[in-house]
């Protein structure tokens, strides 16, 4: 197995292996959670092939995959990994609620450290930007935890870039989360380069578009009655037919490379730059063995151009979540002053 080369995230110290693991699917949203035996198989098997990041958070589970990640912790491989978490998310009669309210963070964190069983919390990211509170307020609450020891360093997901300058005038932002992928490109605009300008890490969440591509269309025939990928707009028929065709021509260049379409997507997120890590979920070795594989695929700027081309901006046709999720063009808070006012 190649040595899983590092990356720094932001300028407060945070190093990760350049590729992580997402551990949301071995809880929830993915179908009925994975037995936790096995998913511990799999962390430790990450952590042996040098993978050393590792994400998950309060709403996944909900709990349980916290639970699940503390466990697989123990025997001494706390010290190897760095542990990225979030709050913010919960859900009432069914809707989602965000919550960035100060009183809010610090119970959340204090929850998450219990159920890790971890004194700090290496990455602490708002799940979602709660747009009732300025991030001021949120992030002057993060910025105390810091100070306290309760966390190392403060991440946003889903943020406009508006959202993230204001965060970090606050304090340091060491990591965006966003999703970025061959077919979710809409953050090269805006979001990317303003985390670039102001020197903050890009983590990026399902870069095989939630499984699309490690085998296309096909991925849907095997999603459990509760797996909430069959209620997104990519996944619908119409949509899907379109998009494997896109797939197929995706895969025909993964072949004339010798690697899985799968790899290649993976690929095209790793040669975006040393400040980029995905962190690809699966709950399978064999599919983590590839996941890491992807890092000895090397693309040339050919490469690059026609693999963007199969996959522009208006290649796919469906919308990311349809609206069932808050995203980054739902992240502007009131101003501070605004607030205070009230």
């Amino acid at each position: 197995m190649p040595t899983v080369r590092r990356v720094k995230l932001g300028s407060q110290g945070l190093e990760v292996s350049a590729q992580g693991l997402g551990c949301m699917g071995m809880s929830s949203f993915y179908g009925p959670p994975k037995p936790e035996a096995d998913m511990i198989t799999l962390i430790h098997n990450a952590i042996d092939s040098g993978i050393t990041f590792f994400d998950t958070a309060d709403v996944y589970g909900p709990h349980t995959n916290e639970v699940l990640l503390g466990k697989a912790l123990k025997g001494g491989r706390r010290e190897k990994m760095q542990v990225a978490t979030k709050f913010g998310i919960g859900w009432k009669e069914g809707k989602m609620e965000v919550h960035g309210d100060p009183a809010y963070v610090r119970v959340a964190c204090d929850a998450s450290l219990k159920r890790l069983d971890i004194d700090c919390i290496d990455l602490y990211y708002a799940h979602r930007i709660d747009t009732r509170v300025p991030i001021e307020v949120t992030m002057n609450e993060l910025k105390k935890l810091v100070e306290v020891g309760k966390i190392k360093y403060i991440g946003l997901s889903e943020a406009s870039a508006t959202t993230i300058r204001r965060a970090h005038a606050v304090y340091p932002i060491s990591a965006i989360q966003l999703e970025l992928s061959l077919w979710t490109r809409d953050v090269e605009e805006e979001i990317i380069p303003t985390c670039r300008e102001l020197g903050i890490g890009i983590v990026v969440y399902s870069p095989l578009g939630q499984g699309f591509f490690s085998s296309g269309p096909k991925v849907v025939e095997n999603l459990s009655k509760d797996d909430f990928r069959k209620l997104l707009p990519r996944f619908q028929p119409g949509n899907l037919e379109h998009n494997g065709n896109v797939f197929d021509r995706i895969n025909e260049m993964a072949a004339r490379r010798s690697c899985t379409p799968s790899q290649l997507a993976l690929a095209w997120i790793h040669h975006q730059g040393n400040d980029v890590c995905p962190i690809p979920g699966t709950t399978k070795i064999e599919n983590l063995i590839k996941n890491i594989g992807a890092l000895s695929v090397k693309l040339t700027p050919e490469e690059m151009a026609e693999l963007e081309s199969i996959a522009s901006a208006d290649a796919f046709k469906g919308d990311r979540y349809g609206g069932m999720s808050a995203t980054w063009k739902d992240s502007e808070t009131p101003l501070l002053s605004s607030w205070t006012a009230k």
